[in-house]
């Protein structure tokens, strides 16, 4: 099971743009859970996440937010050590 999954939409420009910052990062081994189409995942996602809005990323079971969420933390300077304690 993946430490990372990112609830995500195929035609969202936030979502790609997590995947790539991730990517940057050498983060290759995440789940991504598509909810297009399907209102059971959605609303899995809204009652673990609070919020209505893809993408929506988790570390380890940690709710981090979306893509402006996980930008912040990068920039902040946060987003490494956070990748690499929750391994």
């Amino acid at each position: 099971m993946s430490r990372i999954k990112i609830y995500s939409s195929n035609r969202c420009g936030y979502c790609q743009a997590a995947h790539r910052l991730l990517h940057n990062k050498g983060v290759e081994d995440y789940e991504t859970i598509i909810v297009d189409g399907d209102s059971a995942l959605r609303a899995h996602m809204i009652q673990i996440s609070g919020r209505h809005t893809v993408p929506q990323i988790f570390i380890a079971g940690q709710h981090i937010g979306g893509y402006t969420d996980l930008a912040a933390l990068d920039m902040a300077g946060e987003l490494d050590g956070l990748l690499a304690e929750k391994q």
